[in-house]
C-alpha cells in the first residue's frame, strides 16, 4: 500500500492516543527511523526531539541493541515467569539493584510504567494489610503530578488539571498537598516543608504511602523543584509510619543529570518505579523496586504473595535489551552527554526568554521547556517544527525538548532553534 492508502486506513481504524476517534489531525507516516532521526513516507526526515515520549536515549537502530535484540529472538523470545526463570532478567534484576539507591533489593518486572505504578501502589497497600494496618489504605501526592492513565496512577495525578478529572467520583480519592515551589537550584522553602509536615502527621492514620516524581514533575507540567523536598519526605514519611514511593519512570537512566533523580537528595524511598529509558525505547517493560522491609511484610500478611502476575512479565526480549541498553550506559561517559546537551539546551533556548508570550524558559539535564502564557496550537506547532526538519510533540501551554543522549550539537541546535520559531509564531 502507498502512503495516502496507509493514511486512509489509519483514519478509519487506529485510535492514536489522546486523539479523538476518528481523529481530526492527520498524522505523519514514519517509514525508517535512524541515529536521532526519524525518516517520513514524504521523503523527510525529522530530528526526534522527544527520543519517542522519552525513551530512546541512545537513538534509532543501534548496532549494540539490534544485536541484544536478534540474538536473544534466537534463542526465545518468551516464557512466562510464573515458576520458569531466565539469565536476562535475573541479570537485569541484579543490574537494577546495582544502579538504583542503596537498599532496594527486589526487582518485579511489568509491561509498562503506568502497571509498575500499580505494582508499587499494590505493594504499599498490601504491606499495610499484612502488618494488621488495614486502615492505611490512601496516598498522598503533592498536586502537578503525572503517574499514568491507568486507574490507580489516575488518583494520584492533578485532579484538576488534567484529563483524570473526567474520573472524579469513580477514582480513590487520595489526599493532595500543594506542588513543590519551582526551582532545583533555588534554597527549599521552609514554610512549604511545614506543609508537608502538617498534612502528612494529619493523615498518618491512613496513609499508606506518600508517591511522588522526584525533581522534575513531567507530564503533569514539566516543573522542576529543589531535592530538599525529597530529604524531607523521607524524613516526614519515617518518622510517621508511611512508605515512601518514587516514580522515576520519566527521570531515571540519567535524564536529570544523576543517574537517578533520588541520587540529587542522596534518599532512598521504600519503592522506586523505573520505565522508559530503561529498553532504550525499544520494547515495553517497567520495575518497582522496593526494600526488603516492604518485602518481609508483604511475606508475613495472610496471603504472603503479592498479587499481581502480568503474561509478558519478565520477557526475555525486553530484558535482554534492557540489560544492553543499561549496559551502554555503564559503558559510556553519560553524564557528559548529559551535561553536553543540558548546556546546549540553556544556550539556544535562551532567545525565548526575550520573546512575547512566554512566562519561563528552563532547562535540567537532557530537558529543555518554553513555557507559554497561552496554550499552544498543537497543530500549528507540529507544522512549525516540521519545516525546520524537527520533531517536536508540545502539550498545553509548553514546548519542550528530551532530545536523545546522542543527540549531536548541531543537531540539538536546531532542535532549540525550532522550538523558540514555535513560541515567536504560535
Amino acid at each position: 500500500m502507498d502512503a495516502q492508502e496507509l493514511l486512509a486506513l489509519d483514519a478509519r481504524h487506529v485510535w492514536h492516543p489522546y486523539a479523538p476517534m476518528p481523529g481530526k489531525v492527520e498524522p505523519l507516516l514514519v517509514t525508517e527511523a535512524s541515529g536521532v532521526r526519524l525518516k517520513l513516507a514524504d521523503g523527510r526526515e525529522l530530528i526526534d526531539g522527544m527520543s519517542s515520549w522519552w525513551a530512546a536515549i541512545h537513538g534509532y537502530r543501534h548496532p549494540v541493541l539490534d544485536a541484544a535484540l536478534t540474538e536473544q529472538a534466537g534463542r526465545m523470545s518468551h516464557v512466562m515467569f510464573g515458576g520458569l526463570t531466565h539469565e536476562p532478567a535475573i541479570t537485569l534484576a541484579r543490574t537494577l539493584v546495582d544502579l538504583t539507591p542503596d537498599g532496594l533489593e527486589h526487582v518485579f518486572l511489568c509491561d509498562s510504567g503506568s502497571v509498575s505504578i500499580e505494582v508499587a501502589v499494590k505493594m504499599c497497600l498490601q504491606y499495610w494489610q499484612s502488618v494488621g494496618r488495614k486502615e492505611k489504605r490512601r496516598l498522598l501526592t503533592w498536586r502537578g503530578g503525572y503517574h499514568g492513565d491507568t486507574f490507580h496512577p489516575m488518583s494520584v495525578c492533578d485532579p484538576d488539571g488534567g484529563m483524570h478529572a473526567l474520573w472524579r467520583g469513580t477514582l480513590p480519592e487520595q489526599v493532595f498537598v500543594p506542588a513543590p515551589p519551582d526551582g532545583f537550584g533555588a534554597a527549599p522553602d521552609q514554610s512549604y516543608v511545614d506543609v508537608l509536615a502538617a498534612e502528612i502527621e494529619r493523615h498518618a492514620h491512613e496513609l499508606a504511602a506518600v508517591i511522588v516524581e522526584p525533581v522534575v514533575q513531567g507530564a503533569g507540567g514539566m516543573r522542576f523543584h529543589h531535592p530538599g523536598y525529597l530529604r524531607a519526605l523521607r524524613e516526614l514519611t519515617a518518622a510517621h509510619d508511611v512508605l515512601l514511593v518514587f516514580d522515576e519512570i520519566a527521570t531515571g537512566f540519567g535524564r536529570t543529570g544523576a543517574m537517578f533523580a533520588a541520587d540529587h537528595a542522596a534518599v532512598t524511598p521504600d519503592v522506586l518505579c523505573v520505565g522508559k529509558a530503561l529498553t532504550g525505547g525499544y520494547l515495553t517493560m517497567a520495575a518497582a523496586l522496593c526494600t526488603p522491609a516492604v518485602a518481609d511484610g508483604i511475606s508475613r500478611g495472610e496471603l504472603p504473595v503479592l498479587a499481581h502476575g502480568p503474561t509478558f512479565m519478565g520477557n526475555p526480549l525486553a530484558a535482554a535489551v534492557a540489560n544492553a541498553s543499561l549496559g551502554l550506559l555503564r559503558e559510556r561517559d553519560w553524564a557528559a552527554e548529559v551535561a553536553r546537551l543540558d548546556a546546549g539546551l540553556r544556550a539556544g533556548l535562551a532567545p525565548a526568554a526575550k520573546l512575547d508570550g512566554v512566562v519561563d524558559v528552563r532547562s535540567l539535564g537532557a530537558i529543555g521547556v518554553i513555557q507559554l502564557d497561552r496554550p499552544v496550537d498543537i497543530p500549528a506547532a507540529t507544522r512549525v517544527v516540521a519545516e525546520r526538519g524537527v520533531w517536536l510533540r508540545p502539550f498545553r501551554d509548553l514546548i519542550y525538548t528530551m532530545p536523545p543522549y546522542v543527540c549531536p550539537d548541531e543537531d540539538l541546535a536546531t532542535v532549540t532553534a525550532a522550538m523558540v520559531a514555535v513560541a515567536e509564531e504560535c
